[in-house]
């Protein structure tokens, strides 16, 4: 299977504008997540999809490869599927733009899930070591069945803990948002409307389950973290010198 990394990469953020420029350890954002995602073994190429001049620009200036997407997309989904209409691929790797402790092997991982003719898409978990995360509405829980297929995903506790139950501590898991889908599948994805669990929890892999779509998951033991606020550089800088 023929697979590509479509990093969505948009400039205006309303908590930290400019994010993907910002220098970590001296290198652009955009820059650590594009260096990562080409050490990956599998994906036939790496590209950014942009609405930005500058980021454009930035990531010609470090040898990469870009394109200009419409300004008005709601979503990466959407950016993403805008240039996976002109690729002549099997897989879409989804790869968030703001996500610099990215690892190649995470990306390799979501490729092979789809090996699986089951699947539709794929994506990683992490057992949630830190019980704060648990209840923290920021960090997205997902329970899944014996085959390792999504059943649902919540920023609510789930599972819930019955007060009776005979399980004392079960397990907790995170999602963490990466994605690998059939090229068929996005583009399908990106013309739906969004749903109704979707608008509720505010989690796009919802539209995918409500339609029928399976998202195969595979444990990942690494920790990987997003920069939304200007908060967020210290702890992802720490991550950044101690992967070194």
């Amino acid at each position: 299977m023929t697979s590509a990394v479509i990093i969505p990469a948009r400039y205006d953020s309303a908590r930290f504008p400019g994010k993907l420029l910002y220098p970590l350890n001296g290198i652009p954002v955009i820059q650590h997540v594009y260096e990562n995602a080409k050490h990956a073994r599998l994906p036939d190429d790496v590209l950014v999809a942009t609405d930005s001049e500058t980021i454009l620009e930035q990531v010609f200036s470090f040898g990469g490869k870009a394109v200009m997407t419409d300004r008005n997309h709601q979503s990466g989904t959407d950016r993403i599927a805008e240039v996976a209409r002109t690729f002549d691929c099997d897989i879409i790797v989804n790869v968030q733009g703001d996500e610099p402790l990215i690892r190649s092997e995470m990306i390799d991982d979501v490729i092979r899930l789809l090996e699986d003719s089951r699947a539709s898409i794929g994506t990683l978990i992490k057992k949630i070591d830190d019980p704060r995360q648990v209840t923290d509405p920021n960090v997205v829980k997902v329970v899944f069945d014996a085959d390792w297929f999504a059943l649902y995903f919540s920023r609510a506790q789930i599972p819930c803990q019955a007060p009776h139950s005979d399980i004392r501590k079960p397990d907790y898991y995170k999602h963490i948002g990466i994605y690998s889908y059939r090229r068929e599948i996005l583009l399908a994805l990106a013309g739906m409307q969004q749903t109704q669990l979707e608008r509720i929890e505010r989690l796009e892999q919802l539209r995918a389950l409500e339609h029928g779509m399976r998202i195969k998951i595979k444990e990942t033991p690494f920790e990987t973290y997003g920069i939304d606020t200007r908060e967020d550089v210290e702890r992802v800088e720490k991550w950044l010198n101690i992967s070194l």
